[in-house]
């Protein structure tokens, strides 16, 4: 009897050992669960676990500073003249006398164009008019003659008058003839092609021993002023008020031209004028600057960063552009608290920004500390371990 209460007591034991595994196992996973959930409760909240290790970070503090404004438009290199050479005489061409992409000074030697036929017209020019000169010269000794004749009664008042007439038309012939001296003249100065300006010729056109004629619509070679050169850029609309007031305090606001991805300054120019009318295609108006472009750093038609300082801000609150944080609710900064152990989000509003400094409308006041490096590991009130760049160091980045 006892074999058999104890073979029959132990099936049972058997029986109710997994029932109380699966009670533990539940118990311990609740647990866990609800320990992850207070923490990610905690990081989502902002707050900081009890456990968290303070995050090194590199802060420096908000300071006032000059600031400049500025406005940016992509703008087109464009030449003050551009010149397409052309002849004015048909004829030949003998000679050239540049290489191309040279830079040419106003009055230079381009082409030679055969001058013997107009040489040769000059010469029969000169002859008629030499012949037409004596002819009159003879009318007007008739004429005195006629008048002394007319005096004695010799001849009669109209014999004298038709002298005196014929004398006036030897008199047109001759200033005839001395214009057609002259546009000889001047076709032979057309035979020898000048640059009607200093500066760059591109490939010619044209090479020697080739007929050119006026009616020609390709010419010769095309010439660009490059010294001084503009850049012509549109800004929004509703800019253009602080241009115009711009122009209102300078005369020569200033525009400095950098390479498409603003990594690079080129020139240094100033404003010359604004067009006369918005696009309203685009909602645009165009702006020119002038660039004296001494050492050919702009090239014609060369797209580049058009940037116009619009005012100056004189005593700003600035802080380094790497300090500020974007995110769907707007813009922030980590503010090192009075204990210089831990930091709070602090929201704020920028102003202008020039290089690496960044103008703060309202949010921080000048003195507190922000974090410039490490701010994507912080949430509001971690813990940091600070180490402070100083304001000297920071002021030599600014542009």
């Amino acid at each position: 009897m006892e074999n058999e209460k104890r073979g029959g007591s132990e099936p049972g034991l058997r029986r109710g050992r997994p029932w109380g595994w699966v009670f533990a196992l539940i118990l311990v996973g609740g647990l866990i669960y609800a320990g992850s959930r207070m923490f990610l409760g905690e990081r989502a909240e902002g707050q900081r676990p009890h456990f968290q290790m303070s995050t090194p970070v590199l802060v420096e503090p908000a300071r006032h500073s000059k600031i400049n404004t500025y406005i940016t438009g992509l703008g087109t290199v464009t030449p003050l003249n551009v010149v397409t050479v052309h002849t004015r005489v048909n004829g030949q061409i003998m000679k050239v006398e540049f290489q191309e992409g040279d830079l040419v000074k106003k009055g230079a030697p381009l082409f030679e164009i055969d001058a013997r036929p107009y040489q040769a017209a000059l010469v029969q020019a000169e002859g008629q008019l030499a012949r037409d000169k004596a002819l009159l010269e003879n009318a007007r000794i008739d004429l005195k003659r006629y008048d002394t004749l007319v005096k004695e009664h010799s001849i009669s008042t109209q014999q004298r008058d038709t002298q005196a007439s014929l004398v006036h038309q030897y008199e047109g012939t001759v200033k005839y003839d001395q214009g057609v001296v002259d546009a000889a003249k001047v076709n032979l100065t057309y035979c020898h092609i000048t640059s009607p300006l200093t500066g760059r010729i591109g490939l010619r056109l044209v090479d020697a021993g080739n007929i050119v004629q006026t009616s020609d619509t390709t010419g010769l070679a095309v010439i660009t002023q490059e010294q001084p050169i503009s850049v012509i850029f549109p800004i929004p609309e509703d800019s253009l008020q602080a241009v115009l007031d711009a122009l209102k305090t300078t005369k020569r606001p200033q525009v400095v031209a950098f390479n498409r991805e603003m990594t690079k300054k080129i020139a240094t120019g100033f404003l010359r004028t604004v067009d006369n009318q918005i696009d309203t295609s685009t909602g645009t108006v165009k702006l020119k600057a002038i660039f004296a472009n001494q050492n050919h750093e702009l090239f014609p038609n060369q797209f580049v960063n058009a940037r116009l300082r619009l005012a100056t801000l004189p005593d700003a609150v600035v802080v380094p552009t790497s300090a500020v944080q974007r995110s769907p609710r707007g813009t922030f900064v980590f503010v090192l608290n009075k204990d210089k152990s831990t930091v709070s989000l602090r929201w704020v509003k920028l102003g202008p920004s020039e290089g690496e400094l960044q103008a703060i409308s309202s949010g921080i006041s000048p003195g507190e500390s922000v974090v410039v490096d490490g701010a994507e590991k912080l949430t509001n009130g971690s813990k940091v371990l600070a180490h402070v760049e100083t304001a000297k160091a920071a002021g030599g980045k600014q542009k």
